[in-house]
């Protein structure tokens, strides 16, 4: 056993390394310091045993390559689990096992699985360090990669270590991939201990412990108990023409544009105005009552991992910027000169090239089904430093957080749902944010248009009881002096001939105006069943081209069509039981009486 130096006397963390330690037994222990000449050291030992091979450095300067496992390339739910002391404390949404029963099974996977392997010990910060929204976590890994990346996801070494100082609290993540055997893959989270234990999987969301894990389900927890929130949100400034920056925070269901708003450019005829646009965080929010009354946020993260399909410069030009340089991709196609390809990318697809599993490819391939292999797996990632992003605002890293304006909520419907309006109230936006689904389409398992409802995006990543949730929602607007008004906004409605109505993208920062213009009382809105909508002369429309009656159809409600989604949204609250807070359920019959 080869251990290097100790750089803590924090009695409680150098016990645990040392039972995990009996536990995994490895070969060697090394504490990461977080410094430059460490990342050098471990990005060579990472390609020399060829776990990263590195990229073309004229090209991707700084960057590397990663190949994962077949059947580890997403987060697998069905894996995924809260160990509470009682079923009813996770809720039903959540797998769940008793916290017993869960020690038990990963133990057994864990003994011996680090022999031969170096067990890595990562101090790291979700949130600028020493902040007082911060939460320090010490994720023990045997992956290499695992490291590479927590470097740019979170803050890590001796500084994390200097605020923990000799008694401090922290999350204790232990990860292995042991031998990545999908039979033996168990993630698990352990609230009431905060303690999270994966093994199994290499992959991100699986093995990045600060990720998911902590920063929502873990995180989650810990607000609720403390009188705070982890919420599955983007944090975005707008400057506006007099260089006044409000922040609002979007929470959005998987395919609904949150990673495009969460880097949004201006379209022309607001820029021209002195529109400004600025990313505090493309994911997570972690909000607090400041003494001042308002609801601050901070972004826990340092980095961006990203879906890399389809990201170019029309559809994401500052994502673009953001990955050409000091970026690990992972399973998209490698081209012979070492740079990267996939399906969607700025560059034309290759002649020839090694897919994300290390096989030949070339254009027109097919598999035995004729259906075409493509190069770059879907869900194939890109690891980043938030820093290198062109559009990151002064203050993402601000410990204080950033006031918040307007929270939005938003899925993806076809009809229904208008193209935004404003909710009543607070409660009435937990309602709205508690609804929120998006319909299924041809692509998906399922009936066509049939609503997958993921209340504040929130279905996969809440770390308890989703009624216990929303009581919390309820409670903090309470508590909240002056809280944010909550909107929800649609990017998706259709027209007859299913053809979208509005153009989205850089298009949605007209929408964001009239929403901050809102908050400050400077526009005019139409009363609904459902909420004030717009009044389509207040929507600023300067170099923007609609067909005809496009802006009155994406501002319509029509009453039939919220009548039948009232029964699905009945049915889905009734899943939640006397957990279920009774101010929602006003809401809801508030709702069915406005409809008449």
């Amino acid at each position: 056993m080869i251990t290097m130096e100790t750089p803590t006397k924090h009695q409680e963390l150098l016990k645990w390394v040392q039972d995990i330690e009996k536990l995994c037994q490895p070969e060697r222990i090394v504490w990461i310091d977080g410094s430059q000449q460490e990342k050098k050291r471990l990005e060579n030992e990472a390609v020399s045993i060829g776990e990263l091979i590195e990229l073309n450095q004229d090209k991707h300067p700084g960057s590397f390559y990663h190949r994962s496992h077949p059947n580890d390339v997403a987060r697998t739910e069905s894996l995924t689990y809260i160990c509470t002391k009682t079923k009813e404390d996770a809720g039903p949404t959540n797998n769940w096992m008793s916290p017993e029963e869960a020690y038990f099974k990963a133990r057994k996977i864990f003994t011996g699985c680090m022999k031969g392997r170096t067990l890595y010990v990562i101090p790291f910060s979700m949130g600028p360090v020493g902040s007082k929204f911060s939460r320090i976590g010490i994720e023990i890994t045997d992956s290499i990669y695992v490291v590479l990346n927590m470097r740019i996801m979170t803050r890590i070494g001796n500084d994390v270590l200097k605020v923990l100082g000799d008694h401090g609290e922290f999350t204790k993540c232990l990860h292995s991939k042991a031998d990545l055997d999908i039979k033996k893959r168990l993630i698990l989270h352990f609230p009431e201990d905060n303690t999270i234990w994966s093994v199994g999987s290499g992959y991100g969301g699986n093995a990045l412990l600060g990720k998911k894990c902590l920063a929502l389900r873990i995180a989650g927890y810990l607000g609720k108990t403390e009188g705070w929130m982890a919420e599955h949100m983007l944090i975005l400034g707008i400057e506006n023409p007099k260089g006044e920056v409000r922040y609002i925070t979007a929470a959005f269901p998987s395919a609904c544009g949150k990673t495009n708003l969460a880097m949004l450019i201006p379209p022309q005829g607001l820029k021209a105005k002195g529109y400004k646009v600025w990313t505090v965080g493309d994911d997570i929010a972690w909000l607090r009552i400041h003494p001042d009354g308002s609801l601050r946020a901070i972004n826990p993260e340092a980095g961006f991992f990203g879906v890399v399909p389809g990201t170019n410069s029309n559809t994401n030009p500052n994502a673009v910027t953001t990955i050409s340089r000091n970026t690990i991709f992972t399973n998209v196609a490698l081209k012979s000169d070492n740079t990267v390809w996939w399906e969607g990318s700025d560059e034309p697809a290759p002649e020839k090239a090694l897919d994300w599993s290390g096989d030949d490819w070339h254009p027109g391939i097919i598999d035995e089904q004729d259906n075409p292999i493509k190069a770059a797996h879907p869900n194939s990632r890109f690891t980043a430093p938030a820093s290198q992003c062109p559009c990151i605002s002064p203050k993402w890293e601000d410990p204080e957080g950033v006031p918040i304006s307007a929270v939005l909520f938003g899925g993806r419907r076809a009809r229904v749902a208008p193209l935004v309006y404003e909710t009543f109230g607070w409660n009435h936006g937990v309602y709205v944010g508690a609804t929120v689904g998006s319909e299924r389409t041809a692509a998906q398992e399922g009936k066509v248009g049939e609503i997958r409802r993921d209340p504040m995006a929130m279905i996969p990543f809440c770390g308890y009881n989703m009624g216990d949730y929303f009581r919390h929602w309820i409670e903090m607007g309470k508590r909240t002096p002056r809280p944010p008004k909550i909107f929800h906004v649609n990017w998706f409605r259709t027209d007859e001939k299913g053809k979208f109505l509005w153009p989205g993208f850089g298009e949605n920062l007209r929408v964001l105006e009239w929403v901050l213009e809102r908050c400050e009382g400077k526009v005019s809105a139409v009363k609904t069943p459902v909420g004030h909508v717009p009044k389509k002369e207040e929507f600023d429309m300067t170099g923007l081209d609609l067909p005809g009656s496009a802006l009155d159809q994406l501002l319509s409600v029509v009453p039939a069509d919220w009548k039948e989604d009232l029964a699905d949204q009945e049915a889905f609250f009734k899943k939640f039981g006397s957990k279920f807070p009774e101010e929602i359920w006003e809401e809801f019959r508030g709702m069915k009486k406005r409809l008449g």
